[in-house]
């Protein structure tokens, strides 16, 4: 059979499942993205000549990984139905401004010091490694615009995994600037300061925040002869994801943090309308088919050699990461949080999941400049990832429903069954 008629064949069929398999999955220990990967690595058992090595695809990964994390990060932004304050916003906030910055010192110590890489190299990897992810997080966060599922945790893990993915790029480029190469430390280092993290973010906070109301504007203020029908509510969010990103990129902001600031400020926009249920739906249906296509993709490459150089160092770092550090870096950012019971701040401290970011951060950087021990970057990166996957997909379902019976919450599948049964 040709390969390309092969290609659509088995495309097809993991599409098929994406649409039931999360209902399905409900009551059971486990998620779907665990299914896709094991469907990758049983697609490349297969003799086909299909992309496999990152390290040699790499504008190819990174550009397939940075949509499929951009539309994530819209469909995040819309569901959140939380007003943005200093107060409501406590815990996402503390996750990200302080336990994001202790899991990047400590991972580049560890993979300087245990793993024996060089400095930005380690640096790089703890950059990729430290956001939590968008994508693979959805047993975790909170549901659909106007469902009312936004508890302390989901909450807490939904607004970490929106803010940090824009937030980590200050790292990335601060370790392509400490790079062997020619210039002062120091002169690189003011320039990662005003640039990479004064000029960057604060770009990419103004652009998200006026693109969100621009867009508000437009949408629900416009007279109704040419305001938005209702059946192209799912192209307003592909252009919100895609107008946002691209303008703030233009301007060198952070464009994923921007894209995050502009859907939450969308949402803060008549609350009720039909049109945030809309436009999520449509963005969730995009993020399905990348998560697809790049969660085959990552297992075809496991069975291809990814994990080939990764040494026993490498891999007591990534569990070293998902075990130990997350959770107690968590822990002790959450331990004065007199609003998140100790039980809360447990599930948000081990619910670290790394995805699909890692690996657009990896392969952004490596595109940009040479660094050493690359390969053993996409092992270590691979390992963490395949372990989160797994450990954190089989938990995900009876922890989260530990937690909302310990809480007097309905669990998932019973609010499936009760919105069915209406």
């Amino acid at each position: 059979m040709p390969l390309y008629t092969t290609t659509l064949v088995i495309l097809g069929i993991a599409i098929l499942g994406v649409a039931w398999l999360p209902s399905l999955l409900e009551k059971y220990p486990l998620s779907y993205p665990i299914l896709y990967l094991a469907l990758g690595m049983a697609v490349y058992a297969l003799p086909l000549d299909l992309p496999t090595d990152p390290a040699r695809h790499k504008p190819l990964v990174t550009h397939l990984s940075e949509l499929c994390v951009l539309v994530a990060l819209t469909g995040t932004g819309l569901k959140i139905d939380r007003p943005f304050s200093l107060r409501t916003w406590r815990t996402p906030l503390l996750l990200v401004l302080v336990l994001m910055i202790l899991t990047i010192a400590a991972v580049t110590l560890v993979g300087w010091t245990l793993v024996g890489l060089p400095l930005a190299s380690a640096l790089l990897l703890a950059a990729a490694l430290a956001p939590t992810d968008p994508v693979l997080a959805g047993d975790v966060q909170v549901g659909d615009p106007g469902e009312g599922r936004e508890d302390n945790v989901r909450f807490s893990l939904t607004g970490e995994a929106g803010l940090n993915d824009g937030l980590a790029f200050p790292f990335v480029f601060l370790a392509l600037g400490i790079l062997p190469a020619t210039g002062a430390l120091s002169a690189k280092l003011g320039h990662w300061l005003w640039m990479d993290v004064a000029y960057r973010t604060g770009a990419a906070l103004v652009l998200g925040i006026l693109s969100g109301k621009l867009l508000a504007y437009l949408i629900f203020s416009l007279p109704k002869r040419i305001s938005i029908k209702a059946g192209a509510y799912g192209f307003v969010a592909l252009a919100v994801t895609l107008i946002t990103y691209g303008v703030t990129e233009l301007v060198h902001g952070y464009g994923f943090l921007a894209v995050f600031l502009a859907a939450v400020t969308l949402r803060s926009r008549e609350r009720r309308h039909e049109y945030h249920k809309h436009m999520h739906a449509f963005t969730d249906q995009l993020e399905r088919l990348f998560i697809v296509v790049i969660l085959i993709l990552f297992g075809g490459a496991i069975m291809r050699g990814m994990l080939a150089p990764l040494t026993w160092q490498g891999a007591a770092l990534g569990l070293l990461l998902v075990l130990v550090i997350r959770p107690l870096g968590g822990l002790l950012t959450l331990a004065r949080s007199p609003r998140v019971t100790l039980a809360e701040r447990g599930v948000i401290s081990f619910f670290g999941i790394r995805g699909i970011g890692s690996i657009f951060y990896l392969a952004f950087a490596l595109e940009k400049a040479d660094f050493p021990e690359a390969r053993q970057l996409w092992a270590i990166v691979g390992f963490t990832m395949l372990v989160s996957i797994c450990l954190h997909g089989i938990l995900a379902t009876p922890v989260m429903n530990w937690l909302d019976r310990r809480h007097g919450r309905k669990i998932t599948s019973e609010l499936s069954e009760s919105t069915q049964t209406d």
